[in-house]
């Protein structure tokens, strides 16, 4: 017995060291807790990266860039999900877990932000949604750790949607992305065009990601005789929809394009000999004032290179804005202790930035600003680089989101 105690006490004595040698020096820990990590999870090489990519870190750094000197640090990781639920959900779970990250932003793919925004939940982290369409991170699947940023299938839906049944456009085909986001923008745009009178003749589910020949599906939408055929997808697959349906000749035979979610980096890809005509619903256009233009001169700034500054991009920044507000105004110690008390922060306190201006954030996570609805220029119109949007309607963020008592989100009582 005695024996093995002084074993016991040897092995410990010699454990003791190295245990030690792990213990980072006072000072570091110190550093730690006075830091606040954001990790930029996002799409930094497949369909979504235009939309993303290098402006989507840009524009996140900007915002840390503008906040510094607030008594606190704040960190930057960054990561590639390719658009996969189990990359992103295991990169956010190392992340929380090992690395000491306090907020995921961006998120792009709608099916891998619903899988993090449920990580967050379950881990009491926050995730900023500022890439992601899914009405759904406002509805049933809404928590107290998710805000979703910048637009969602609600909105794009009822801004673009409806203008094209008022414009005449009352029959439509869809080509959907097969998964959570083009579900999403085809359920709530149907059901728009329904309400408005018009009706759906069919629709066509599209593999996502690596669909880039949408030739047989156009031809399924041709055959249909909808006037409107509603894309219900983004990035490289609505440019190679759209570009496809041109050397079809579908336009020159009087059938619509309705690009339900639409980026400016999608019209820079195409060209505006190509994209000419075509409308979108956007809450952000780099354009629009002083304020836009001076955020976009910063972000590019950082950026280099030639792709727009798009209204995720201004998500980036607006989002990783305001959550440092809510840290600093809440200290970085209970911040870093409770996710779902910055996110109340969040939505208690006004939102404002060069980006969107002034809005606020509602009990279910959505971020309130008004949307537009743009044209795109015809070439001979456009006057200076990324000229390219004229503004056809201006609709408040009470008319454009989803009322809170319809998304059936439980947080919101009744």
């Amino acid at each position: 017995m005695i024996e093995t105690n002084r074993r016991s006490f040897i092995a410990g004595a010699v454990a003791l060291p190295l245990a030690g040698g792990l213990v980072a020096p006072r000072g570091a820990r110190a550093q730690a807790a006075n830091t606040i990590k954001v990790g930029v999870l996002t799409d930094l090489s497949g369909t979504f990266r235009d939309l993303n990519g290098p402006n989507t870190i840009a524009a996140t750094r900007l915002a840390i860039q503008e906040f510094s000197n607030r008594g606190f640090n704040v960190e930057i990781v960054t990561a590639d999900h390719q658009n996969r639920p189990d990359v992103g959900v295991n990169l956010a779970r190392q992340w929380f877990d090992r690395d000491n990250v306090d907020v995921v932003t961006s998120l792009a793919s709608s099916a891998v932000a619903l899988a993090i925004s449920e990580l967050a939940r379950e881990k009491n982290k926050v995730a900023i949604a500022t890439s992601t369409a899914t009405s759904d991170l406002t509805g049933r699947a809404c928590n107290a750790n998710t805000i979703q940023w910048v637009y969602d299938t609600y909105m794009l839906a009822k801004v673009a949607g409806l203008a094209m049944v008022r414009a005449g456009g009352d029959t439509w085909f869809f080509l959907t992305a097969d998964y959570a986001f083009g579900h999403a923008l085809e359920r709530d745009t149907a059901n728009f065009v329904r309400q408005a009178g018009g009706r759906v003749l069919g629709q066509v589910r599209t593999p996502f990601p690596g669909t880039t020949d949408f030739s047989s599906f156009l031809l399924q939408a041709q055959a249909s005789r909808a006037k409107v055929i509603g894309l219900a997808n983004a990035g490289s697959d609505t440019v190679n929809s759209i570009k496809q349906a041109a050397e079809f000749g579908l336009t020159r035979r009087g059938i619509k394009i309705a690009s339900l979610l639409m980026f400016i980096t999608d019209v820079h890809a195409l060209g505006l000999q190509a994209a000419q005509g075509l409308v979108c619903a956007n809450t952000f256009y780099w354009d629009a004032n002083d304020k836009t233009r001076d955020l976009t001169r910063r972000i590019r700034a950082i950026a280099g290179g030639d792709i727009p500054v798009a209204m995720s991009h201004a998500g980036d920044y607006s989002g990783t804005l305001h959550y440092l507000k809510a840290v600093a105004d809440m200290g970085v110690a209970a911040a870093k202790a409770d996710g779902r008390a910055v996110v109340a922060r969040m939505k208690a306190m006004p939102t404002e930035d060069d980006a969107f201006g002034r809005g606020t954030i509602r009990e279910d996570g959505r971020k309130m600003h008004p949307a537009y609805l743009y044209e795109v220029k015809r070439p001979e119109e456009s006057r200076y680089q990324h000229d390219y949007y004229k503004l056809l309607q201006t609709v408040t963020a009470e008319e454009a989101f989803r009322p809170l008592a319809e998304g059936g989100c439980p947080l919101v009582r009744s």
